[in-house]
């Protein structure tokens, strides 16, 4: 199997899934190198396309996503990380899920 990192500059999606809850907890992006190190260290790396280089996600916070899981989509252009959120927190904010805002409530 070929992931596709030639379609989008480069970059491909990166979904993270909490193993166990299947709650999606965020989307990232991941280079050849990012994937090439979560595989290697079975630790999610992202790149940042804001500060343009290679993170490994907690590597500030310590809450760190350690793979179970890696599936592919039917492009090959897409990737489902299954991970273990270390510390119970996956955004920037705080939360657990970077996904916790509805768009309905509050513009309606």
């Amino acid at each position: 199997m070929n992931i596709d990192f030639k379609k989008s500059n480069g970059l491909v999606p990166v979904i993270a899934q909490e193993f166990g809850t299947n709650e999606v907890l965020m989307l990232g992006y991941m280079n050849k190198e990012a994937f090439d190190l979560t595989i290697e260290t079975k630790i999610v790396h992202y790149f940042s396309r804001s500060k343009n280089r290679i993170w490994k996600k907690g590597e500030e916070s310590g809450h760190i996503q350690k793979l179970i899981d890696l599936i592919v989509d039917c492009d090959e252009d897409t990737l489902l990380a299954i991970v273990e959120q270390v510390g119970n927190t996956a955004c920037h904010t705080g939360a657990k899920s970077c996904f916790y805002r509805s768009y309905f409530e509050g513009n309606e």
